[in-house]
Protein backbone atom coordinates (compact mmCIF):
# COMPACT_ATOMS: atom_id res chain seq x y z
CA UNK A 1 0.00 0.00 0.00
CA UNK A 2 2.42 2.38 0.86
CA UNK A 3 4.73 1.51 -2.63
CA UNK A 4 1.14 2.50 -4.62
CA UNK A 5 0.63 5.99 -2.65
CA UNK A 6 4.74 6.81 -2.75
CA UNK A 7 4.13 5.79 -7.07
CA UNK A 8 1.10 7.81 -6.98
CA UNK A 9 2.50 10.75 -4.79
CA UNK A 10 5.51 10.86 -7.38
CA UNK A 11 3.51 10.40 -10.89
CA UNK A 12 0.79 13.50 -9.48
CA UNK A 13 4.25 15.68 -8.68
CA UNK A 14 5.96 14.76 -11.70
CA UNK A 15 2.70 16.09 -13.78
CA UNK A 16 2.59 18.93 -11.97
CA UNK A 17 6.13 19.61 -12.44
CA UNK A 18 5.67 19.54 -15.83
CA UNK A 19 3.01 22.12 -16.18
CA UNK A 20 4.77 24.54 -14.59
CA UNK A 21 7.98 24.03 -16.92
CA UNK A 22 7.40 26.98 -17.99
CA UNK A 23 6.91 29.10 -14.75
CA UNK A 24 10.40 27.15 -13.60
CA UNK A 25 12.00 28.70 -16.73
CA UNK A 26 10.87 31.93 -15.85
CA UNK A 27 12.62 32.04 -12.52
CA UNK A 28 15.85 30.34 -13.64
CA UNK A 29 16.01 33.08 -16.53
CA UNK A 30 15.92 36.21 -14.23
CA UNK A 31 18.63 34.49 -12.07
CA UNK A 32 16.86 31.91 -9.86
CA UNK A 33 19.76 28.92 -8.86
CA UNK A 34 18.52 25.28 -9.35
CA UNK A 35 19.04 24.29 -5.59
CA UNK A 36 17.29 27.84 -4.47
CA UNK A 37 14.04 25.91 -6.85
CA UNK A 38 14.57 22.48 -5.50
CA UNK A 39 14.10 23.79 -1.93
CA UNK A 40 11.08 25.42 -3.02
CA UNK A 41 9.59 22.66 -4.61
CA UNK A 42 10.65 20.19 -1.53
CA UNK A 43 9.03 22.73 0.63
CA UNK A 44 6.22 21.98 -1.05
CA UNK A 45 6.13 18.61 -0.98
CA UNK A 46 6.86 19.01 2.58
CA UNK A 47 3.68 20.74 3.78
CA UNK A 48 1.56 17.69 1.28
CA UNK A 49 3.51 15.21 3.98
CA UNK A 50 2.39 17.22 7.25
CA UNK A 51 -0.80 17.54 5.99
CA UNK A 52 -1.24 14.01 5.27
CA UNK A 53 0.71 13.12 8.45
CA UNK A 54 -1.73 14.99 10.83
CA UNK A 55 -5.11 13.29 9.15
CA UNK A 56 -3.52 10.09 9.11
CA UNK A 57 -2.60 10.48 12.97
CA UNK A 58 -6.63 11.12 13.35
CA UNK A 59 -7.62 8.67 11.08
CA UNK A 60 -4.66 6.07 12.84
CA UNK A 61 -7.19 6.46 16.36
CA UNK A 62 -10.08 5.95 14.55
CA UNK A 63 -9.32 2.85 12.93
CA UNK A 64 -7.40 1.40 15.81
CA UNK A 65 -10.67 2.00 17.83
CA UNK A 66 -12.74 0.13 15.25
CA UNK A 67 -10.04 -2.83 14.94
CA UNK A 68 -10.10 -3.69 19.24
CA UNK A 69 -14.15 -3.38 18.66
CA UNK A 70 -14.23 -5.87 15.83
CA UNK A 71 -11.84 -7.99 17.86
CA UNK A 72 -14.03 -7.87 20.88
CA UNK A 73 -16.07 -10.30 20.92
CA UNK A 74 -19.25 -10.84 23.91
CA UNK A 75 -17.12 -13.32 25.83
CA UNK A 76 -13.50 -12.21 24.99
CA UNK A 77 -13.30 -8.41 25.80
CA UNK A 78 -9.90 -6.89 24.24
CA UNK A 79 -8.65 -4.26 26.12
CA UNK A 80 -5.70 -1.69 24.68
CA UNK A 81 -4.61 1.47 25.87
CA UNK A 82 -5.19 3.62 22.80
CA UNK A 83 -3.92 6.62 23.70
CA UNK A 84 -1.28 8.53 21.79
CA UNK A 85 2.48 6.77 21.78
CA UNK A 86 4.73 9.88 20.73
CA UNK A 87 7.51 7.21 19.66
CA UNK A 88 5.03 5.11 17.21
CA UNK A 89 3.81 8.63 16.37
CA UNK A 90 7.14 10.06 15.51
CA UNK A 91 7.89 7.01 13.46
CA UNK A 92 5.28 7.02 11.33
CA UNK A 93 5.15 10.65 11.08
CA UNK A 94 8.87 10.61 9.71
CA UNK A 95 8.20 7.80 7.29
CA UNK A 96 5.02 9.79 5.51
CA UNK A 97 7.34 12.67 5.75
CA UNK A 98 10.58 11.25 4.42
CA UNK A 99 8.28 9.17 2.06
CA UNK A 100 7.19 12.73 0.20
CA UNK A 101 10.50 14.03 0.46
CA UNK A 102 12.16 11.69 -1.29
CA UNK A 103 9.31 11.33 -4.12
CA UNK A 104 9.01 14.70 -4.25
CA UNK A 105 13.17 14.97 -5.11
CA UNK A 106 12.60 13.72 -8.81
CA UNK A 107 10.10 15.84 -9.69
CA UNK A 108 11.81 18.69 -8.46
CA UNK A 109 15.14 17.36 -10.20
CA UNK A 110 13.68 17.09 -13.14
CA UNK A 111 11.45 20.25 -13.47
CA UNK A 112 15.26 21.92 -12.88
CA UNK A 113 17.08 20.10 -15.37
CA UNK A 114 15.65 21.57 -18.63
CA UNK A 115 17.60 24.99 -20.05
CA UNK A 116 15.35 28.04 -19.88
CA UNK A 117 15.27 28.52 -23.44
CA UNK A 118 14.13 24.96 -24.08
CA UNK A 119 11.59 25.37 -21.67
CA UNK A 120 10.14 28.64 -22.57
CA UNK A 121 9.60 27.71 -26.26
CA UNK A 122 6.19 27.99 -27.20
CA UNK A 123 6.17 24.73 -28.44
CA UNK A 124 7.36 22.79 -25.84
CA UNK A 125 3.74 21.47 -24.64
CA UNK A 126 3.43 19.47 -27.84
CA UNK A 127 6.90 18.04 -28.55
CA UNK A 128 6.07 14.43 -29.27
CA UNK A 129 9.43 13.66 -26.89
CA UNK A 130 6.12 13.95 -23.83
CA UNK A 131 4.62 10.93 -25.57
CA UNK A 132 7.54 8.40 -25.41
CA UNK A 133 5.89 5.68 -24.62
CA UNK A 134 7.78 3.73 -21.58
CA UNK A 135 8.48 7.27 -19.64
CA UNK A 136 8.85 7.15 -16.37
CA UNK A 137 4.97 8.30 -15.14
CA UNK A 138 3.87 5.51 -18.02
CA UNK A 139 5.88 2.72 -15.61
CA UNK A 140 4.73 4.32 -12.41
CA UNK A 141 1.00 3.86 -13.62
CA UNK A 142 1.73 0.26 -14.83
CA UNK A 143 3.68 -0.89 -11.35
CA UNK A 144 0.34 0.62 -9.55
CA UNK A 145 -1.95 -1.02 -11.22
CA UNK A 146 0.10 -4.16 -11.07
CA UNK A 147 0.16 -3.83 -7.08
CA UNK A 148 -3.67 -2.81 -6.89
CA UNK A 149 -4.18 -5.83 -8.58
CA UNK A 150 -2.05 -8.25 -5.85
CA UNK A 151 -4.37 -6.62 -3.04
CA UNK A 152 -7.76 -6.61 -4.98
CA UNK A 153 -6.85 -10.29 -5.41
CA UNK A 154 -5.95 -10.97 -2.19
CA UNK A 155 -9.13 -9.25 -1.09
CA UNK A 156 -11.43 -11.22 -3.25
CA UNK A 157 -9.52 -14.33 -1.86
CA UNK A 158 -10.61 -13.52 1.42
CA UNK A 159 -14.26 -12.49 1.12
CA UNK A 160 -15.19 -15.30 -0.93
CA UNK A 161 -13.14 -18.27 1.91
CA UNK A 162 -15.16 -16.08 4.54
CA UNK A 163 -18.35 -15.96 2.12
CA UNK A 164 -17.55 -20.15 2.18
CA UNK A 165 -17.31 -20.67 5.72
CA UNK A 166 -20.46 -18.71 6.33
CA UNK A 167 -22.55 -20.86 3.83
CA UNK A 168 -20.93 -24.28 5.35
CA UNK A 169 -23.10 -27.14 5.79
CA UNK A 170 -22.32 -27.82 9.23
CA UNK A 171 -24.67 -30.52 10.38
CA UNK A 172 -27.24 -28.52 12.46
CA UNK A 173 -29.77 -25.97 12.67
CA UNK A 174 -27.82 -22.22 13.45
CA UNK A 175 -30.71 -19.69 13.79
CA UNK A 176 -33.19 -19.57 16.46
CA UNK A 177 -30.78 -21.75 18.47
CA UNK A 178 -29.57 -20.49 22.28
CA UNK A 179 -27.00 -21.76 24.35
CA UNK A 180 -27.53 -21.48 28.11
CA UNK A 181 -23.95 -21.70 30.39
CA UNK A 182 -25.01 -22.50 33.97
CA UNK A 183 -22.37 -22.07 36.88
CA UNK A 184 -23.72 -24.11 40.12
CA UNK A 185 -20.82 -23.54 42.04
CA UNK A 186 -22.60 -20.82 44.40
CA UNK A 187 -25.50 -23.19 45.59
CA UNK A 188 -22.84 -25.57 46.45
CA UNK A 189 -24.93 -28.59 45.41
CA UNK A 190 -23.44 -32.05 46.84
CA UNK A 191 -22.22 -34.23 43.65
CA UNK A 192 -24.51 -36.87 43.96
CA UNK A 193 -27.58 -34.13 43.86
CA UNK A 194 -25.91 -32.74 40.41
CA UNK A 195 -27.66 -34.78 37.84
CA UNK A 196 -31.10 -34.61 39.21
CA UNK A 197 -31.08 -30.85 39.17
CA UNK A 198 -30.15 -30.30 35.72
CA UNK A 199 -32.78 -32.32 34.82
CA UNK A 200 -34.90 -30.11 37.08
CA UNK A 201 -33.62 -27.29 34.82
CA UNK A 202 -34.41 -29.17 31.94
CA UNK A 203 -37.87 -29.54 32.68
CA UNK A 204 -37.83 -25.90 33.34
CA UNK A 205 -36.65 -24.67 30.17
CA UNK A 206 -38.65 -26.57 28.24
CA UNK A 207 -41.77 -25.58 30.08
CA UNK A 208 -40.78 -22.04 29.55
CA UNK A 209 -43.14 -20.10 26.93
CA UNK A 210 -41.97 -19.91 23.33
CA UNK A 211 -39.46 -22.67 23.43
CA UNK A 212 -39.88 -26.00 21.47
CA UNK A 213 -37.17 -27.76 22.62
CA UNK A 214 -34.16 -27.94 25.12
CA UNK A 215 -31.31 -30.28 25.58
CA UNK A 216 -28.34 -30.75 27.75
CA UNK A 217 -25.04 -30.51 26.16
CA UNK A 218 -21.45 -31.15 27.06
CA UNK A 219 -19.22 -29.77 24.23
CA UNK A 220 -21.64 -26.99 22.28
CA UNK A 221 -21.08 -27.24 18.01
CA UNK A 222 -18.16 -24.44 16.96
CA UNK A 223 -16.93 -23.51 20.16
CA UNK A 224 -13.14 -24.11 20.10
CA UNK A 225 -13.84 -26.65 23.13
CA UNK A 226 -13.28 -30.07 22.67
CA UNK A 227 -12.91 -33.72 24.46
CA UNK A 228 -10.84 -36.03 22.61
CA UNK A 229 -9.80 -39.75 23.65
CA UNK A 230 -8.77 -43.22 22.29
CA UNK A 231 -11.83 -45.95 21.68
CA UNK A 232 -11.31 -49.33 21.21
CA UNK A 233 -13.22 -50.94 19.02
CA UNK A 234 -13.30 -55.27 18.94
CA UNK A 235 -13.13 -57.31 16.14
CA UNK A 236 -14.38 -60.61 15.45
CA UNK A 237 -10.99 -61.26 13.50
CA UNK A 238 -7.69 -59.83 13.88
CA UNK A 239 -6.37 -57.18 16.51
CA UNK A 240 -8.72 -54.58 18.05
CA UNK A 241 -8.85 -51.08 15.93
CA UNK A 242 -7.94 -48.36 17.79
CA UNK A 243 -9.29 -44.82 16.66
CA UNK A 244 -9.25 -41.65 18.08
CA UNK A 245 -12.73 -39.95 18.88
CA UNK A 246 -13.93 -36.82 19.77
CA UNK A 247 -16.96 -36.43 22.96
CA UNK A 248 -19.84 -35.28 23.92
CA UNK A 249 -22.55 -35.67 27.12
CA UNK A 250 -25.47 -35.27 25.47
CA UNK A 251 -29.32 -35.45 27.29
CA UNK A 252 -32.56 -36.42 25.35
CA UNK A 253 -34.12 -34.64 22.61
CA UNK A 254 -30.61 -32.75 21.81
CA UNK A 255 -30.56 -33.89 18.25
CA UNK A 256 -33.95 -32.66 17.47
CA UNK A 257 -33.52 -28.81 19.22
CA UNK A 258 -30.77 -29.04 17.17
CA UNK A 259 -32.04 -30.34 13.84
CA UNK A 260 -29.17 -33.14 13.36
CA UNK A 261 -31.24 -36.53 11.38
CA UNK A 262 -30.79 -39.79 13.46
CA UNK A 263 -30.14 -41.62 10.60
CA UNK A 264 -30.34 -45.14 12.28
CA UNK A 265 -31.17 -46.58 15.87
CA UNK A 266 -32.71 -44.32 18.95
CA UNK A 267 -32.01 -41.46 21.01
CA UNK A 268 -31.78 -41.16 24.49
CA UNK A 269 -34.10 -41.65 26.93
CA UNK A 270 -35.36 -42.47 30.47
CA UNK A 271 -33.86 -45.87 30.56
CA UNK A 272 -30.09 -44.64 30.38
CA UNK A 273 -29.02 -43.99 33.91
CA UNK A 274 -26.18 -44.16 36.27
CA UNK A 275 -27.57 -47.57 37.22
CA UNK A 276 -28.13 -48.87 33.08
CA UNK A 277 -25.08 -49.78 30.71
CA UNK A 278 -23.36 -46.82 29.18
CA UNK A 279 -24.81 -46.35 25.47
CA UNK A 280 -23.86 -44.05 23.23
CA UNK A 281 -25.04 -42.74 19.82
CA UNK A 282 -22.24 -42.27 17.53
CA UNK A 283 -21.59 -40.05 14.22
CA UNK A 284 -21.33 -41.58 10.14
CA UNK A 285 -17.53 -40.16 10.54
CA UNK A 286 -17.30 -43.02 13.55
CA UNK A 287 -18.95 -45.69 11.59
CA UNK A 288 -17.45 -45.29 8.58
CA UNK A 289 -13.74 -45.82 10.08
CA UNK A 290 -14.17 -48.27 13.02
CA UNK A 291 -16.64 -50.43 11.09
CA UNK A 292 -16.37 -49.25 7.72
CA UNK A 293 -19.29 -47.89 7.30
CA UNK A 294 -21.67 -50.70 8.10
CA UNK A 295 -24.29 -49.67 10.65
CA UNK A 296 -22.97 -49.18 13.89
CA UNK A 297 -25.97 -49.78 15.89
CA UNK A 298 -25.49 -52.80 18.07
CA UNK A 299 -22.11 -53.25 18.47
CA UNK A 300 -20.37 -52.46 21.18
CA UNK A 301 -16.61 -49.97 21.91
CA UNK A 302 -14.58 -49.57 24.66
CA UNK A 303 -13.11 -46.43 25.99
CA UNK A 304 -9.22 -46.36 26.72
CA UNK A 305 -8.78 -45.72 30.55
CA UNK A 306 -5.89 -44.46 32.36
CA UNK A 307 -3.54 -46.83 34.02
CA UNK A 308 -5.72 -48.19 37.17
CA UNK A 309 -8.63 -46.79 36.01
CA UNK A 310 -12.01 -48.97 35.32
CA UNK A 311 -12.24 -49.58 31.30
CA UNK A 312 -15.93 -48.52 30.39
CA UNK A 313 -17.47 -50.68 27.74
CA UNK A 314 -20.39 -48.94 25.46
CA UNK A 315 -22.95 -49.87 23.40
CA UNK A 316 -23.78 -47.98 20.03
CA UNK A 317 -28.24 -47.29 20.40
CA UNK A 318 -27.98 -44.61 17.08
CA UNK A 319 -26.57 -43.28 14.35
CA UNK A 320 -26.70 -39.51 13.50
CA UNK A 321 -25.68 -37.20 10.46
CA UNK A 322 -22.10 -35.98 10.71
CA UNK A 323 -21.75 -32.00 11.89
CA UNK A 324 -19.21 -29.65 12.43
CA UNK A 325 -17.86 -30.13 16.09
CA UNK A 326 -14.84 -27.82 17.32
CA UNK A 327 -14.56 -25.85 14.50
CA UNK A 328 -15.82 -24.89 10.93
CA UNK A 329 -12.65 -25.41 9.00
CA UNK A 330 -12.06 -28.95 10.32
CA UNK A 331 -13.31 -31.91 7.97
CA UNK A 332 -15.53 -34.23 9.70
CA UNK A 333 -14.40 -36.36 12.32
CA UNK A 334 -15.33 -39.14 14.44
CA UNK A 335 -17.52 -38.12 17.49
CA UNK A 336 -19.30 -40.43 20.42
CA UNK A 337 -22.26 -38.72 22.22
CA UNK A 338 -22.77 -40.45 25.45
CA UNK A 339 -25.76 -39.96 27.81
CA UNK A 340 -25.59 -37.05 30.35
CA UNK A 341 -27.71 -39.00 32.36
CA UNK A 342 -25.04 -41.44 33.18
CA UNK A 343 -22.10 -38.99 34.16
CA UNK A 344 -20.76 -40.61 36.91
CA UNK A 345 -19.38 -37.41 38.12
CA UNK A 346 -21.04 -34.96 37.01
CA UNK A 347 -19.50 -31.18 37.45
CA UNK A 348 -20.93 -27.82 39.06
CA UNK A 349 -21.19 -26.45 35.67
CA UNK A 350 -23.87 -27.34 32.48
CA UNK A 351 -24.58 -25.85 29.25
CA UNK A 352 -27.92 -26.45 27.87
CA UNK A 353 -29.31 -25.30 24.34
CA UNK A 354 -32.47 -23.48 23.53
CA UNK A 355 -34.62 -24.01 20.17
CA UNK A 356 -37.40 -20.89 20.47
CA UNK A 357 -39.90 -20.00 18.21
CA UNK A 358 -39.80 -16.49 19.03
CA UNK A 359 -37.00 -13.70 18.84
CA UNK A 360 -33.70 -14.76 21.37
CA UNK A 361 -34.19 -11.42 23.20
CA UNK A 362 -37.65 -11.89 23.91
CA UNK A 363 -36.92 -15.80 25.48
CA UNK A 364 -33.96 -14.81 27.72
CA UNK A 365 -35.72 -13.50 30.24
CA UNK A 366 -38.26 -15.89 30.64
CA UNK A 367 -35.50 -18.52 30.72
CA UNK A 368 -33.83 -16.54 33.45
CA UNK A 369 -37.37 -16.45 35.71
CA UNK A 370 -37.52 -19.87 35.31
CA UNK A 371 -34.10 -21.17 36.19
CA UNK A 372 -34.06 -18.90 39.13
CA UNK A 373 -37.31 -20.30 40.74
CA UNK A 374 -35.17 -23.71 40.43
CA UNK A 375 -32.21 -21.60 42.58
CA UNK A 376 -31.85 -17.90 42.04
CA UNK A 377 -27.91 -18.50 43.12
CA UNK A 378 -27.41 -20.11 39.79
CA UNK A 379 -24.98 -17.80 37.76
CA UNK A 380 -26.52 -17.99 33.87
CA UNK A 381 -24.99 -16.82 30.56
CA UNK A 382 -26.91 -17.13 27.40
CA UNK A 383 -25.11 -16.82 23.90
CA UNK A 384 -26.86 -17.03 20.28
CA UNK A 385 -25.32 -20.06 18.46
CA UNK A 386 -25.18 -18.24 15.53
CA UNK A 387 -23.33 -14.97 17.34
CA UNK A 388 -20.76 -17.55 18.84
CA UNK A 389 -20.05 -18.83 14.98
CA UNK A 390 -19.62 -15.82 14.17
CA UNK A 391 -16.95 -14.92 16.88
CA UNK A 392 -15.48 -18.31 15.81
CA UNK A 393 -14.52 -16.52 12.41
CA UNK A 394 -12.91 -13.20 13.72
CA UNK A 395 -9.28 -13.40 11.92
CA UNK A 396 -11.24 -14.71 8.37
CA UNK A 397 -13.40 -11.47 9.08
CA UNK A 398 -10.44 -9.55 10.37
CA UNK A 399 -8.59 -10.08 7.37
CA UNK A 400 -11.42 -9.97 4.91
CA UNK A 401 -12.37 -6.52 6.18
CA UNK A 402 -8.56 -5.04 6.19
CA UNK A 403 -7.57 -6.54 2.71
CA UNK A 404 -11.32 -5.70 1.36
CA UNK A 405 -10.37 -1.94 2.82
CA UNK A 406 -6.67 -2.18 1.41
CA UNK A 407 -8.24 -3.82 -2.21
CA UNK A 408 -10.45 -0.50 -2.90
CA UNK A 409 -8.02 1.90 -1.48
CA UNK A 410 -5.22 0.76 -3.79
CA UNK A 411 -7.87 0.62 -6.77
CA UNK A 412 -8.64 4.13 -6.13
CA UNK A 413 -4.92 5.17 -6.18
CA UNK A 414 -4.08 3.33 -9.09
CA UNK A 415 -7.48 5.23 -10.99
CA UNK A 416 -5.98 8.73 -9.65
CA UNK A 417 -2.70 7.93 -10.98
CA UNK A 418 -3.78 6.84 -14.57
CA UNK A 419 -6.12 9.95 -14.37
CA UNK A 420 -3.56 12.20 -13.71
CA UNK A 421 -1.55 10.83 -16.12
CA UNK A 422 -3.31 10.91 -18.91
CA UNK A 423 -4.57 14.26 -17.95
CA UNK A 424 -0.89 15.38 -17.88
CA UNK A 425 -0.65 13.82 -21.45
CA UNK A 426 -3.77 15.80 -22.99
CA UNK A 427 -2.28 19.01 -21.43
CA UNK A 428 0.81 18.18 -23.31
CA UNK A 429 -0.72 17.52 -26.38
CA UNK A 430 -2.91 20.10 -26.34
CA UNK A 431 -1.65 21.61 -29.50
CA UNK A 432 -1.31 18.34 -31.38
CA UNK A 433 -5.10 18.00 -30.40
CA UNK A 434 -6.50 21.03 -31.82
CA UNK A 435 -3.79 20.46 -35.08
CA UNK A 436 -5.62 16.92 -35.43
CA UNK A 437 -9.26 18.33 -35.12
CA UNK A 438 -8.74 21.49 -37.19
CA UNK A 439 -7.30 18.63 -39.55
CA UNK A 440 -10.90 17.05 -39.64
CA UNK A 441 -10.23 14.05 -37.07
CA UNK A 442 -13.20 13.00 -35.71
CA UNK A 443 -13.77 13.45 -31.71
CA UNK A 444 -14.32 9.78 -31.47
CA UNK A 445 -11.17 9.39 -33.19
CA UNK A 446 -9.33 11.78 -30.36
CA UNK A 447 -11.38 9.75 -27.62
CA UNK A 448 -10.41 6.35 -29.10
CA UNK A 449 -6.88 7.96 -29.17
CA UNK A 450 -6.65 8.41 -25.42
CA UNK A 451 -8.14 5.41 -24.52
CA UNK A 452 -5.55 3.82 -26.61
CA UNK A 453 -3.19 5.36 -24.41
CA UNK A 454 -4.66 3.90 -21.46
CA UNK A 455 -5.55 0.95 -22.47
CA UNK A 456 -2.16 0.02 -22.89
CA UNK A 457 -0.64 0.76 -19.67
CA UNK A 458 -3.77 -0.95 -17.93
CA UNK A 459 -2.78 -4.09 -19.89
CA UNK A 460 0.64 -3.91 -19.08
CA UNK A 461 -0.16 -3.36 -15.34
CA UNK A 462 -3.20 -6.17 -15.20
CA UNK A 463 -0.49 -8.69 -16.85
CA UNK A 464 2.62 -8.01 -14.54
CA UNK A 465 -0.34 -7.64 -11.45
CA UNK A 466 -1.13 -10.96 -12.07
CA UNK A 467 1.82 -12.52 -12.24
CA UNK A 468 2.99 -10.96 -9.15
CA UNK A 469 -0.49 -12.19 -7.62
CA UNK A 470 0.25 -15.87 -8.63
CA UNK A 471 3.05 -15.64 -6.27
CA UNK A 472 1.74 -13.57 -3.55
CA UNK A 473 -1.17 -15.07 -2.75
CA UNK A 474 0.55 -18.73 -2.22
CA UNK A 475 1.31 -17.23 1.21
CA UNK A 476 -2.28 -16.72 1.92
CA UNK A 477 -3.41 -20.93 1.34
CA UNK A 478 -3.10 -21.82 4.86
CA UNK A 479 -5.64 -18.66 5.39
CA UNK A 480 -8.37 -20.11 3.09
CA UNK A 481 -11.37 -22.00 2.62
CA UNK A 482 -12.47 -23.80 -0.12
CA UNK A 483 -10.44 -21.78 -2.67
CA UNK A 484 -7.03 -22.08 -4.32
CA UNK A 485 -5.08 -19.11 -3.78
CA UNK A 486 -4.69 -19.31 -7.84
CA UNK A 487 -8.63 -19.54 -8.03
CA UNK A 488 -8.92 -18.50 -11.91
CA UNK A 489 -12.51 -16.95 -10.76
CA UNK A 490 -10.93 -14.85 -8.41
CA UNK A 491 -8.72 -13.72 -10.73
CA UNK A 492 -10.82 -12.77 -13.37
CA UNK A 493 -13.25 -10.86 -11.33
CA UNK A 494 -10.42 -8.69 -9.95
CA UNK A 495 -8.98 -7.90 -13.36
CA UNK A 496 -12.52 -7.05 -14.22
CA UNK A 497 -13.30 -4.62 -11.50
CA UNK A 498 -9.91 -2.74 -11.69
CA UNK A 499 -9.86 -2.53 -15.48
CA UNK A 500 -14.01 -0.93 -15.16
CA UNK A 501 -12.71 1.43 -12.60
CA UNK A 502 -9.39 2.33 -14.46
CA UNK A 503 -11.17 3.07 -17.75
CA UNK A 504 -14.24 4.82 -16.28
CA UNK A 505 -10.95 6.85 -14.59
CA UNK A 506 -9.44 7.83 -18.11
CA UNK A 507 -13.29 7.93 -20.00
CA UNK A 508 -12.66 11.94 -18.53
CA UNK A 509 -9.38 12.97 -20.09
CA UNK A 510 -10.07 11.41 -23.08
CA UNK A 511 -13.70 12.97 -23.31
CA UNK A 512 -11.86 16.41 -22.18
CA UNK A 513 -9.28 15.81 -24.88
CA UNK A 514 -12.31 15.65 -27.43
CA UNK A 515 -14.04 18.43 -26.42
CA UNK A 516 -11.27 20.57 -27.23
CA UNK A 517 -11.82 23.93 -29.49
CA UNK A 518 -9.48 23.73 -32.41
CA UNK A 519 -8.53 27.43 -32.02
CA UNK A 520 -8.14 28.16 -28.35
CA UNK A 521 -5.91 25.24 -28.44
CA UNK A 522 -3.71 26.94 -31.49
CA UNK A 523 -4.28 30.45 -30.36
CA UNK A 524 -1.31 29.34 -27.60
CA UNK A 525 1.13 28.79 -30.73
Amino acid sequence: MLLIACANLANLMLARAGVREREIAVRLAIGASRGRLIRQLLAESLVLASCGAALGAVFGQALSRFLVSFLTTGRDRLFLDLSTDWRVLSFTAALAVLTCILFGLTPALRATRSGPGAAMKAGARGLTAGRERFSLRRMLVVSQVALSLVLLVGALLFVRSLRNLLSLETGFQQEGILIAQLDLRRPNYAPERRLAIYRELLEKLRSTPGVESAAQVGVVPVSGSAQVGNVIIDNTTGSPTLLQASRSAISAGYFRTMGTPLLAGRDFDTRDSQKSPNVAIVNETFARQAFHGANPVGTRFRREARPGAVEEVFEIVGLVKDTKYQSLREDPTAVAFLAAGQEQRPGPFVKFTVRSAVPLPGVVAALKRAIGEVNPEISIEFQALQTQIYNSLVRERLMATLSSFFGLLAGMLASIGLYGVLSYMVARRRNEIGIRIALGADRRAITKMILAEAGLLLALGLLLGTGLALLATRAAGALLFGLEPHDPATIVMAVAALATVALVASYLPARRAAGLEPMAALREE
